[in-house]
């Protein structure tokens, strides 16, 4: 007997008069209405997204009451390169649908932090990651990046390498702000042909045969000639001697590392001191004879 499986999407709704009755509630403030596999979106007018959203939450038979998240996207070569998505559910109807409205680097939309009080984050993270920006909200700060980051890193155009970086250092016990840097310590690239190989071992290759004991060897170059393929000479591998080989950079403050060293030191001293005095032993109490003389 086959069992029918449950499907793993969510069951909502019928959309079917959606479209009718948020025509009649939004009017003009509508841009565009588009209902594409089963989900629809309504394009409205940037300055009317708070009324719209209110009607869509007010209206009987509408009845999205809950906001599930805000969206950005971003769309360079437009004149209005950002998009902000409202997704709302309605708990009563069971059904989704999500709003849209268009702006660009200057022009804030109205934030919807009266309707929702969820939206205060919701719009900081686009503002944070896009710089969309959020007329009337009560506190428009970052929520992700770092505190002072520079630029929008969501934006197409935002670089890929950044221009500093921050580690914790341990001998100043705070964060540092650095370069950054790219260290190459494994990428040594000999360009030599893929069928010569490196002249030099790599660890575990100890044991490979030479040349002359059965492994292969180039083809001899003409007389007079340099060979074409050349091989380069061994350069001796590249190691790492100190911590700022790795990439992780000098401390920020070269005095501060040097109080750091002096005081682990005077630590440690004072730790081998301790554990080197001697501890007195305890009286012995006299035990009773046994028979025979044995204690």
């Amino acid at each position: 007997m086959a069992v029918k499986l449950a499907s793993h999407v969510p069951q909502t709704a019928s959309d079917e008069g959606v479209v009718s009755a948020a025509k009649k509630a939004l009017g003009d403030m509508i841009v565009e209405i588009k209902d594409h596999v089963g989900e629809i979106t309504l394009t409205v007018r940037r300055e009317s997204v708070i009324d719209a959203l209110r009607k869509l939450r007010d209206t009987p038979g509408l009845e999205y009451q809950q906001l599930m998240e805000i969206a950005g996207c971003d769309y360079p070569e437009r004149p209005e390169r950002f998009e902000v998505n409202y997704q709302l559910l309605s708990l009563t109807r069971n059904r989704r649908i999500r709003v849209k409205v268009l702006t660009d680097e200057q022009s804030p939309v109205p934030s919807a932090t009266a309707l929702w009080p969820v939206a205060n984050w919701l719009e900081r993270e686009v503002y944070d990651l896009y710089g969309v920006l959020f007329a009337g909200h009560p506190d428009l700060r970052r929520i992700i990046t770092d505190y002072g980051f520079e630029g929008f890193p969501l934006r197409k155009d935002f670089p890929m390498t950044g221009h500093v970086e921050l580690r914790y250092s341990e001998a100043e016990k705070r964060v540092v702000y650095e370069p950054v840097q790219l260290p190459q310590d494994f990428r040594s690239f000999d360009f030599l042909m893929p069928w010569q190989g490196p002249e030099y071992v790599l660890p575990g290759d100890e044991k490979a045969k030479p040349e002359g004991a059965g492994g292969p060897s180039p083809a001899p170059a003409p007389s007079g000639t340099a060979p074409a393929n050349a091989k380069t000479p061994a350069e001796t591998p590249k190691t790492t001697e100190k911590p700022s080989d790795t990439g992780a950079g000098a401390p920020a403050n070269a005095e501060a590392t040097k109080q750091a060293c002096k005081s682990a030191a005077a630590k440690a001293k004072s730790e081998v001191s301790k554990a080197s005095e001697t501890v007195e032993p305890k009286p012995k109490t006299p035990g009773k004879r046994r028979p025979g003389g044995a204690a």
